[in-house]
């Protein structure tokens, strides 16, 4: 009876599969392996930090010849998913194997002689996380734990990418750093130097996103658009905040909209959910909400704490 049943099941499956969606694409090894990605992602992390991340796929004397190695390995695979990936550009749809891989060998060529530029920009990341949290005791600490600070690292590599056109790869990278981090900060999005998140979770950054130097940004902040409803005409159109320089965005605010600017050197304070531009230097706060204190029984307790004073602060 159940092989009987099970017969009709894979035959309703299968038979699904035939309908030509995007979903029924069975092909293997026509588009970037995520578990690749994820690797080449780790080992990237090495490469950058060489004395933080060990590999335990090398065992050399040299700490030059394990780090050449490993730079080797990971130009290789990451230029074969690029190859791959190349493909879903529609300029490249239809290119020869030669083109193809010509291009992925000039994209991944490019990619690396820019690894020391984004190790510069990541440490000046190190400073202002050491510099702007007194619960950081020590730099490697950061590198080590902080999940801010691995989220920008990801970041700052698919970012690269993206600005190089490589399809998918470099989002797939970033959700990879969503995943493990809670902060989902697009490829896209342009961050200056000196970026330090604080706690982190729950942090949206939209693509078009442009943020200046010494910015810092707490846990919850989103910096999105205003609205997505006209769908994939907005593609490629400023639909993200700009925040100038030195401009801080306490817990839980909201800052929407590709006309938005955040002038240099302003305060968002907690909870603000802002859709127009706030000048240089302005502090923005919300208003102390009224508090309702009640018993076991729902009886308002206002009376019994008119003698206390409760603040709120920003983490």
């Amino acid at each position: 009876m159940l092989e009987k049943e099970i017969r009709k099941i894979k035959k309703t499956i299968l038979d699904d599969y035939e309908k030509d969606r995007v979903i029924d694409w069975r092909e293997m090894f026509t588009q970037p392996d995520k578990e690749v990605i994820i690797n080449v992602v780790n080992k990237l992390s090495r490469i950058l930090y060489p004395g933080y991340y060990f590999d335990r796929d090398f065992r050399v004397y040299d700490t030059k010849t394990k780090i050449s190695l490993l730079i080797e390995d990971v130009v290789f695979n990451l230029n074969r998913q690029i190859s791959i990936a190349l493909r879903f550009d529609e300029q490249y749809k239809d290119a020869s194997f030669e083109t193809i891989t010509k291009k992925a060998e000039e994209i991944t060529a490019e990619f690396f002689s820019r690894i020391p530029m984004i190790r510069e920009y990541l440490d000046t990341d190190l400073d202002a996380a050491f510099n702007g949290d007194p619960a950081a005791y020590y730099k490697d600490e950061i590198i080590l734990s902080y999940p801010g600070f691995m989220a920008i690292t990801i970041n700052r590599l698919a970012h690269e990418l993206f600005i190089l056109k490589v399809p998918l790869i470099p989002r797939m990278m970033t959700e990879y750093a969503h995943s493990i981090t809670g902060i989902d900060i697009h490829p896209g999005a342009t961050i200056g130097k000196y970026f330090f998140i604080d706690h982190g979770t729950g942090i949206v950054v939209g693509e078009t996103t442009t943020i200046g130097e010494h910015v810092k940004v707490y846990q919850g902040v989103t910096l999105g658009a205003l609205s997505t409803r006209a769908g994939q005409s907005l593609k490629a159109v400023k639909r993200h905040p700009t925040i100038e320089d030195n401009v801080t965005i306490y817990s839980g605010a909201s800052i929407l909209g590709g006309e938005t600017v955040i002038g240099e050197g302003a305060v968002i304070g907690s909870n603000a959910f802002i859709t127009k531009s706030v000048g240089a230097g302005v502090r923005v706060s919300i208003k102390n909400q009224e508090l309702t204190f009640k018993d076991g029984k729902g009886k308002v307790m206002d009376e019994d704490f008119k003698d206390n004073e409760v603040w709120i602060y920003n983490i």
